[in-house]
């Protein structure tokens, strides 16, 4: 955990604490050795810190700062679900939902703020397969929402 949080930490960012579900779904869900973790939006402390439409009253880059704070919400629920222990965690795959206008069509570039933010705390454990999607509403108004999928390793590759 050590080095997820010496690279956040140079990077100028905290892990948040892990947001508790409001509705009925758990933040996490683990199945062998997947990680699946719920939809993470940009709150803190129960808080939403950004909200918005993307070509409405959001430029890209508040976009992308959006999505970086639903990578942080992520990790800190990836913390949890895998004991604090990131060395052996590889991201495999991200969905995410961009809150646009009609005719917004930079979802792939918002969600970029997520994406390079992972890479960022994992290094090469952090690059995955994704998908961008267009929505119209979102829960609280959030501007993104990321769902993720995160391999864990349970013993080295050697054995």
């Amino acid at each position: 955990m050590k080095n997820v949080i010496s690279r956040l930490a140079a990077a100028g960012l905290t892990l948040p604490k892990a947001p508790t579900p409001t509705w009925n779904f758990v933040p996490f869900r683990r199945c062998g050795n997947m990680v699946f973790i719920a939809g993470q939006t940009c709150i803190i402390d129960e808080i939403p810190v950004h909200t918005g439409t993307l070509g409405l009253d959001l430029t890209i880059e508040e976009g992308q700062r959006a999505a970086q704070v639903c990578a942080l919400n992520t990790l800190a629920q990836v913390a949890i679900a895998c004991d604090g222990d990131f060395s052996k965690v590889t991201m495999l795959k991200m969905t995410g939902l961009i809150r646009g206008t009609d005719d917004f069509a930079m979802q792939a570039k918002v969600l970029n703020g997520a994406s390079d933010l992972f890479v960022s705390a994992l290094g090469e454990r952090g690059r995955h397969a994704r998908a961008a999607i267009g929505t119209n509403s979102l829960p609280r108004h959030s501007p993104v929402e990321i769902e993720t999928i995160f391999e864990v390793v349970l013993c080295p590759k050697s054995w």
